[in-house]
């Protein structure tokens, strides 16, 4: 059992429209709500659209609300795009950032994540800061050497230890059904804490990538786990609670 309190995080990504993340959002709720006190954390991402109507909804209950992503600038003529100061408005206290898909999709490179990073601790946010290696990068036995650049380059100089997660999420586990073995993970989450010194011991370990309901218990069975990022098992009440309990 890890000696930090445990995470349980969804990322529903570009998915739910008001109806269906509202009854998803209060389904997940009255699950927490009957097993408080509860001795982990929840938090949901939704997308931008439905996080104010969500915020609402868990009003008064023990989970969370996170963004998916923030701009680096706290206000500017930025079309389409949020701060993280408008997420705190809309009651987030949790931001997911350098996603892969951020990261492939939209090309972001570690030193973009690095400034969003220290606007949305700057704002109050906890930042939730994923990284990981590709198939190719895992094939070529990089993997190391891709996590701690990766790190190294994704956090900026004055990060807040209170206000950082850190997801571990290989990209060729994203959406696949592939995942690595818990000693795999254990040897990754163990190289992060390397990494990041004094503050290692501290700070949250998440594991991400394909996470369900039948697996995510050999993940949380290992004490250098200290929770998941959960993708599309989140879009399902009982299956996300399933998986969150675990972290009990």
């Amino acid at each position: 059992m890890s000696k930090r309190r445990r995470l349980a995080v969804a990322n529903w990504k570009m998915y739910g429209r008001l109806t269906s993340g509202l009854v998803l959002a209060r389904d997940i709720a009255n699950f927490a709500e009957a097993a408080k006190p509860l001795s982990f954390d929840v938090v949901l991402c939704p997308p931008a659209t439905l996080t104010w109507a969500i915020s609402e909804a868990l009003q008064g209950t023990p989970v969370m609300l996170g963004g998916q992503d923030c701009h680096t600038a706290t206000h500017g003529a930025y079309t389409g795009d949020i701060s993280a100061a408008m997420y705190v408005d809309l009651g987030c206290r949790y931001i997911i950032l350098g996603h892969s898909e951020r990261r492939h999709g939209h090309g972001e490179p570690s030193d973009l994540i690095a400034k969003k990073v220290e606007a949305a601790q700057l704002a109050g946010l906890t930042t939730i800061v994923c990284i990981g290696e590709t198939a190719d990068e895992l094939k070529a036995g990089s993997t190391a050497d891709i996590i701690e650049k990766q790190l190294r380059e994704s956090l900026p100089k004055n990060v807040k230890t209170a206000n950082l997660v850190v997801a571990y999420e290989p990209v060729w586990a994203i959406g696949t059904g592939q995942q690595p073995s818990p000693e795999d993970v254990v040897t990754v989450h163990k190289l992060i804490r390397k990494v990041l010194g004094d503050i290692g011991e501290t700070v949250r370990v998440l594991y991400g990538g394909s996470v369900t309901p039948a697996n995510a218990e050999n993940f949380l069975n290992e004490a250098e786990v200290d929770g998941v990022l959960v993708g599309s098992a989140s879009l399902n009440a009982d299956g996300f609670w399933a998986i969150a309990e675990k972290c009990a």
